[in-house]
This record gives C-alpha cells, structure tokens and sequence, in this order.
C-alpha cells in the first residue's frame, strides 16, 4: 500500500516550519501543504471560539489540497481547536501537544516540569492535563511568554534584548530549574539556544515538533499511508495568509534550503471556506 497523498501542517505563522523541518527529517519522502496564517497571528491572545473558526477554515482548505493527514503545527490551536477538528473532519488530525507531554517525561526519574507557552496555550491547562495524565505526582511549572512569538515573526536578532526578556520570563526557571522544560509553542525553538543557555546543559528541553513528527509516522505507518511511489524527496508547498518581510528569510534559514512554492491565499478566499 502506498498513499501519495501531501501531509498537511498549519500554524499561525512560521513557528510550524519547525514542525515541517521534524517531518522532513524523519519522512523525507513525504509531500508536505503547509499553511501558515501570518495575516491574524498571533492566536495566543485571541479567543477559543476565534482559534477554533480560524483552524476549521485552514483545515477546510488543506482538505482541498487532498491532503490525507493534517498536523495542527500550533500549541493555542491544540489546546483549543484540536477536539473540535477531529469531530469536524474525517481524516487523522493530531496537535503537537500529547507528543510534546510525552517527550518530556522520556527520563523516567523526571518529576518537575517547565513549560513555557502562549497565553491561551498556557491559560487553557492543556499541557498540565496531557502531563497528570502521565503522571499524577508531577511537580508542573508554567509560564506565558506572549512578545516571544511577535519577536520571533519579526526576526529579531538583538542577542541583548532577547536574553532580557527571556530572562523576565525565565525568572522563576533560572532560580529553580526543572528537570524538562516544554517549549509549548512552535515558534520557540528559534530561541532554543538561547533558552539553553540561561538554563543550563543539565535541563531537557523539549521541542515537540520532533515529538510530533515521530507520532505522524507512526499513524502513517499503521494505517499504510506511507509514501512508497518515489524514491525521491518530497515536494512541498507552502502557503500564508499574508507575505510578512521575514518568512521566507527566517524559514529558509531554520529548514537550511530556500523556501520554494510559497504562496499567497486571500484573506477573504480562506475566510469563505465554512462561512
């Protein structure tokens, strides 16, 4: 059995390219629909009910690339969009946030846990339930980091303003730091070094774009939906809701090759998909 079809994969913006980057690692022989929605990020300060239209409509249009999987590249989305997609839509729909909770607890004398998120992703308690349900006696630390994905879309590369806001947020981590810190939002590990590096080598962090990838072929595999047609790499595509200054530079850089098949879809075309 081989299924050719595309994955597809969205976020609010470019933090999902790293999700993309796991999965292109890991099943390179994949195609990839990617859709970022630069034009209303962020989600993490908008309302469960706006995340969630949001998501339905991205997910109605990667359904139109026929894809065959969609991996909900976006911590606030799923933590409160995921259930809503999987009653909505008829094909396998994971988030990134069960990977993530797992991979923390991969050092099994681990009893304190970080996470570090968006508003919403925080405020929504999604990460502290996937970790209770694990382990009930966990020690959970968590912390909203809301101008880290605005900094991050923007591409700031000012070492010394990052390192003082991380070490704002950070505080409590620095003072005491947990044995697994989650990097609840896939736009953070554009920041991991930096992160580690306040942190200390002795503190895991977890990036769950990895995580996720690992459960995409896993479905995959289980279900025969691997890609066996061609022994060459994916093709993929990417799609936003707006052309900002720094995706393409930003995403080329983190996926390390240049950024080709990227397009605009309008604002009001993705707002008519459920209207």
């Amino acid at each position: 059995m081989s299924d050719s079809r595309p994955i597809g994969i969205f976020d609010s913006g470019l933090g999902g390219i790293s999700v993309v980057k796991a999965v292109m690692d890991i099943l390179p022989h994949e195609h990839v629909v990617y859709f970022g929605d630069t034009a209303r990020l962020p989600y993490g300060s908008k309302s469960p009910e706006t995340v969630q239209r949001f998501s339905a409509q991205i997910s109605a249009f990667l359904l139109e690339k026929n894809v065959k999987m969609i991996v909900v590249a976006c911590n606030t989305a799923s933590a409160v969009a995921l259930k809503h997609l999987q009653s909505r839509f008829d094909i396998p729909i994971i988030g990134v946030i069960e990977p993530g909770a797992a991979a923390a607890l991969h050092r099994p004398e681990t009893l304190r846990v970080g996470v570090i998120g968006t508003t919403s992703t925080i405020g929504s308690g999604a990460y502290t339930r996937a970790l209770k349900a694990i382990n009930k006696n966990l020690n959970i630390q968590t912390q909203s980091c809301p101008l880290l994905v605005p900094l991050i879309e923007e591409g700031w590369q000012d070492i010394q303003i990052i390192n003082a806001i991380l070490r704002t947020y950070l505080h409590d981590f620095i003072a005491n730091p947990p044995q697994s810190l989650i990097l609840g939002c896939t736009h953070y590990p554009y920041l991991k070094n930096e992160i580690q590096n306040l942190l200390g080598s002795d503190v895991l962090l977890v990036d769950s774009g990895n995580a996720t990838a690992d459960v995409v072929k896993t479905i995959l595999t289980r279900q025969e939906m691997l890609n066996h047609e061609s022994g060459d790499l994916g093709m993929h595509q990417f799609y936003v809701s707006d052309f900002p200054q720094k995706f393409a530079e930003i995403s080329e850089r983190f996926l390390g090759k240049p950024l080709e098949n990227l397009f605009r879809v309008e604002l009001e075309v993705l707002e008519s998909y459920l209207a």
